[in-house]
């Protein structure tokens, strides 16, 4: 191959990659380069009388409906923190959500009427009075399972007293496992992207000298107590609180937020039906174009930083889901004449859809064998040919879900999750 066949297919594939991710991937390397330098001559500390433990934690969880998985989950939070510092806002349940919480030993309150995830909290923030009587507080979700090193790798994060917020690393719960191989694809392709995200952009906007870290998630992460009064956790009109509560904390000024990929993980349980799938990811989306409706206004660093990211997610969601038309333009070519050109550079020329589609499929694929380095999950080889057409449905859900917040706001109240 010609170098300027090499140039014009590593051209193309940046453009799937994108500038942005790019930026951020240097960042990151930047990142783990200049804190391994710190290891290198770093002095051991004894731990100080002022150092977070897990005593000082209040874990609060948000349930709506979750007799399947609540028991699961206060289990694991009994291994981090005693069971009194366990706190279950039962929002509006029908079921034995409350019941189970509180013969695990957790302190429950109900709800009633439900008020969606971010009243929920914020109602049970004030009524356990946890900013008054911890020093910090996790928000964890009803599926979701600490992994057992969980506060032992996060608090040491909050030395740095700038920090006013860790972020869990999400990864995919593979127990119990998904009910059907297209529940087996659907979880693969979540998890690839948690780790493709978070290592690659994630550790990088998490730098000191960044500090541009988009979403803290609900699903496990960690908050200062002190700066909740500062928060509007449950603003009104939008549909999730986790891109607002960490839009508020750069639009407020008040604090980094620390994230490291490989500390802190947690691990929820991701929705192995397409129905299911498309409902979380529509609303994920949705939640995070409303976010951005109502900060439009940040402060000059941080908004530049966003603005660019949001630009280039407009683009690729558009390259993306133009997928299919590239996929039919290659069925109006017939194979023999584009094998017969005697060049990449001639048969790019005469038809670019090919070239195009092929650089989509060689980008997922180098995102696919970058993931498989770092979390050596043989599943995402497996099921390489297929993921990038769950893509491609990610980059609609995301263009319908910019329209939708055009004219659609949202209380937050719950749609009852599918739970294995």
């Amino acid at each position: 191959m010609s170098n300027p066949a090499i140039l014009l297919v590593a051209l193309v594939v940046f453009l799937f990659v994108g500038a942005n991710a790019s930026f951020w991937t240097a960042v990151s390397a930047v990142r783990a380069l200049r804190e391994r330098r710190l290891r290198l001559h770093e002095v051991p500390q004894t731990l100080t009388s002022t150092a977070l433990r897990p005593r000082d934690v209040a874990i609060l969880i948000a349930a709506h409906d979750e007799e399947r998985g609540i028991q699961r989950t206060v289990r694991s939070t009994g291994q981090h923190v005693p069971r009194s510092n366990v706190f279950v806002a039962s929002d509006g349940s029908r079921d034995s959500t409350a019941a189970i919480a509180r013969a695990e030993g957790a302190n429950v309150v109900d709800i009633s009427p439900n008020r969606g995830k971010a009243g929920a909290l914020e109602h049970a923030i004030r009524w356990f009075r946890l900013a008054d009587r911890f020093e910090v507080v996790m928000l964890l979700d009803a599926d979701t399972v600490l992994g057992p090193d969980y506060l032992d790798s996060a608090l040491p994060l909050f030395a740095d007293e700038r920090v006013v917020a860790v972020a869990g690393t999400a990864r995919t719960a593979l127990f119990p496992g998904p009910t059907s191989r297209l529940g087996d694809l659907l979880i693969t392709h979540r998890d690839r992207m948690y780790v493709v995200m978070q290592y690659l952009l994630k550790f990088g906007q998490a730098a000191s000298f960044a500090n541009a870290v988009m979403i803290v998630p609900g699903f496990a992460s960690l908050y200062r107590t002190r700066i909740l009064a500062e928060l509007d956790i449950a603003a009104p009109g939008l549909v999730i609180e986790d891109f607002n509560m960490t839009f508020e904390v750069h639009a407020k000024r008040l604090g980094r937020i620390a994230f490291d990929p490989r500390v802190a993980t947690a691990y929820t349980q991701d929705p192995d039906t397409l129905r299911s799938y498309i409902a979380q990811v529509r609303r994920w989306n949705l939640g995070f174009w409303q976010t951005l409706r109502r900060h439009s206004r940040m402060q000059p660093r941080f908004g530049t930083l966003a603005a660019a990211s949001v630009v280039e997610i407009t683009i690729s969601s558009l390259l993306i889901a133009l997928a299919p038309l590239l996929v039919l333009a290659s069925f109006t070519v017939g194979l023999p004449e584009v094998v017969a050109c005697p060049s990449l550079e001639e048969a790019a020329a005469r038809f670019p859809a090919l070239l195009l589609l092929a650089a989509f499929f060689a980008a997922d694929l180098a995102l696919t064998l970058v993931a498989l380095c770092i979390s050596r999950r043989l599943a995402f080889l497996r099921w390489a040919p297929l993921l990038p057409v769950l893509r491609w449905l990610d980059a609609l859900l995301c263009l319908q879900a910019a329209l939708l917040s055009l004219r659609r706001s949202g209380d937050g109240r719950w749609r009852s999750p599918v739970r294995r």
